[in-house]
């Protein structure tokens, strides 16, 4: 323990020494920082031996934190597996090390989050004190009374915070989530192949549709791809060629409704036989093995593709428009205070640590996580920084899916009518009637 104890003190001298002498960027100082294990806060609690750099001079000013000797805050969160390291260096190794509290991280999946906490918050037993949670699944924590009321937001969430995260966060104008991970899907497109066919970017639905003519004649089969596994996947799909379209994914069987889905019709005959298996992860294997040469996945596929892949062709931009522009769905996840926890103030302080600018930055750099605010994008690497120039325009385009407490069976009704007449073939607009009648009935209680 002792010699762990001084070789990050050591770690953190030669750092500062480095720093001080001017022979390291930002970048390089929170890149070298995490290679080490050293936190960012560990490096701002030195700031006065920083004072010496000019580039220190820039630096953001640590976040106020209190002391939490002695208490544990239980965090939920689910993370995948190469995201566990980096996570427990830059944020619970860097939260210790500023507050002298522990964080003990609790894997709870997404989809068990509400009645794992309609158990805990019901028998008064929390064994939660904050949880991450996906934005598309809020609206049940705030309705079944889950999660604290946070009027601390106003007061804590950054200035630099993304202006497109914040309606996520509310309910009735009252605060109950703070930012925690945007998401954002991204087009990703092998330039090599385009080259090679002849075929530039799609910017609309009928460039679109014309590349994806193009690429099957050329290739000989389909090689576009949109997500199309049930659900989730299917459901930001349609979601997203429905806004563009004009639409609203509560009220499919209008004009707009019948444009959308028309479209997505009229493209299925030119898409990849895979598109029906295609997800976030499946996406990323199909661009790797050019098995599809377009598609929109999450930005986490940057480094699986082009910096573990070394797909280096592979390039992104944001999309395409539809009649109504581009629009896109906002994923990713929220911070959020169980209800009745009794480390309120510990759990304040970690989502300010969490929000800052240092923290943030590196987990753009390490994870290729888009940061929730417009300053945390200078660690990224050289290679990098075309893709988050990307993901931050995308994200100026990025709505929240409808709070509502019935989403998830939309979703599901959304990919019932995507399964009959995108894959099936069926009459679009009595096929829209039909589960507008569906989606109706959830918005009545039914």
């Amino acid at each position: 323990m002792n010699d762990s104890i001084e070789r990050r003190s050591q770690a953190v001298e030669e750092l500062r020494s480095a720093w001080s002498a001017g022979r390291l960027s930002r970048r390089d100082l929170l890149a070298r920082a995490a290679a080490l294990g050293v936190s960012t806060s560990a490096l701002a609690g030195l700031a006065s031996g920083f004072g010496g750099s000019a580039a220190a001079q820039n630096a953001t000013p640590p976040v106020q934190l209190g002391n939490y000797s002695g208490r544990t805050l239980k965090l939920s969160v689910a993370l995948a597996e190469d995201e566990v390291g980096p996570f427990q260096s830059v944020v619970i190794d860097g939260f210790k090390s500023a507050t002298s509290g522990d964080v003990e991280l609790i894997k709870i999946e997404a989809a068990d989050v509400i009645k794992t906490l309609q158990a805990q918050v019901g028998s008064g037993n929390l064994q939660i004190d904050m949880l991450t949670q996906d934005n598309n699944s809020l609206a049940p924590l705030v309705s079944g009374g889950l999660v604290e009321q946070l009027p601390e937001a106003t007061q804590i969430i950054p200035p630099e915070t993304i202006e497109a995260l914040i309606p996520v966060l509310q309910f009735d104008n009252q605060y109950y989530f703070l930012p925690a991970r945007p998401n954002v899907q991204i087009t990703y497109y092998n330039e090599d192949l385009f080259n090679q066919w002849g075929v530039t970017p799609p910017k609309t639905w009928d460039e679109l549709s014309a590349a994806a003519k193009t690429i099957k004649d050329k290739s000989g089969v389909g090689r576009v791809s949109i997500q199309g596994v049930p659900g989730g996947p299917v459901g930001v799909t349609i979601t997203q060629f429905l806004w563009q379209a004009g639409g609203d994914p509560l009220q499919i069987n209008n004009d707009a409704g019948v444009q959308a889905f028309t479209f997505m019709q009229n493209l299925k005959p030119n898409l990849t036989p895979q598109y029906p298996t295609a997800t976030f992860d499946t996406t990323n294997t199909y661009l790797l093995n050019e098995s599809v040469a377009l598609a929109q996945n999450w930005p986490f596929g940057v480094n699986v593709i082009v910096k573990e892949g070394g797909k280096t062709a592979v390039k992104a931009y944001e999309g395409w428009s539809g009649p109504s522009g581009n629009v896109l769905v906002l994923g990713g996840d929220v911070l959020g205070l169980a209800k009745g926890t009794q480390n309120r103030d510990m759990g304040l302080d970690f989502a300010k640590f969490f929000m800052s600018k240092d923290v943030q930055s590196q987990l753009t750099a390490q994870l290729g996580w888009p940061a929730i605010r417009t300053d945390a994008f200078g660690a990224v690497a050289d290679w990098q920084q075309p893709y988050f120039q990307t993901i931050s325009a995308a994200l100026q385009l990025a709505r929240a899916r409808p709070n509502v407490t019935y989403w998830l069976q939309v979703e599901q009704t959304l990919s019932d009518a995507f399964n009959d007449i995108v894959t099936n073939g069926s009459d679009v607009k009595s096929t829209l009637d039909k589960y507008q009648g569906d989606i109706d009935k959830l918005k009545n209680g039914g």
